[in-house]
């Protein structure tokens, strides 16, 4: 699936095309986008791991709002708030900033539900922790290095 990696790798184009072309944006393209992100814990994609699956994606396109339920391997699994912060950070930088993006923990799934997802939707908590240089290079481990195993 070479147009995967091209999406991975290019994603100022497709963001480019994203907005010239009044394409709507649907639940499938989303967790598309999504599906390769690597855990920052095991080899595999969050799909693979089922912390991502298409059912848990909301598209409006109309209103402009994206919202992704991710389910973390275990309830006290301390990489959520690292697997929230890279699913948001893929949506921020595939789509056309019109789109206001809601990540959170599938309900009842993580001790510390409320407080990942009160950070997630910090839009000043999620600013300052991409400008800490060592946690971008984290997620951006977890965003590129699918397109070079795959």
């Amino acid at each position: 699936s070479s147009l995967k990696q091209q999406n991975c790798e290019r994603l100022q184009t497709a963001k480019d095309e994203d907005e010239d072309v009044a394409d709507p944006i649907d639940d499938r393209e989303i967790f598309d986008l999504i599906r390769s992100i690597n855990d920052p814990e095991h080899p595999l994609s969050l799909e693979e791991l089922n912390v991502v699956e298409q059912v848990r994606v909301r598209v409006d396109d109309q209103e402009n709002t994206v919202g992704v339920e991710f389910t973390p391997t275990i309830p006290h699994c301390s990489m959520a708030t690292l697997i929230g912060l890279s699913i948001k950070v893929k949506l921020l930088r595939s789509l056309p900033e019109r789109f206001k993006i809601d990540v959170h923990i599938t309900p009842g799934m993580h001790t510390s539900e409320d407080a990942v997802n009160k950070q997630l939707a910090d839009k000043e908590r999620v600013a300052a922790a991409l400008e800490n240089s060592q946690l971008l290079e984290v997620v951006n481990q977890c965003l590129i290095s699918n397109a070079r195993t795959s």
